[in-house]
């Protein structure tokens, strides 16, 4: 294989693989999205009524624990 082969496939050239910082802004970036769909589940949690909840088998109580955890706590 030729050096213009190598580089056109991205095989052995530097920039075919992700960087340490490109996967940690990667990695950055699916944790703040984790976080962002748990507070949006316990909003709507929160927003449920009494029938609904039974439906789900969760009391106020369970849904008060829940939604008073922080976004970073799974």
């Amino acid at each position: 294989m030729t050096q213009n082969e190598s580089t056109a496939s991205g095989i052995g050239h530097p920039t075919s693989r992700p960087s340490l910082f490109g996967r940690a802004i990667s990695r950055a970036l699916d944790i703040q999205a984790t976080w962002r769909e748990r507070a949006h589940s316990r909003a709507i949690l929160a927003s449920f009524d009494d029938r609904l909840l039974e439906d789900i088998g969760c009391t106020r109580a369970d849904v008060r624990r829940e939604c008073h955890k922080p976004f970073w706590i799974g």
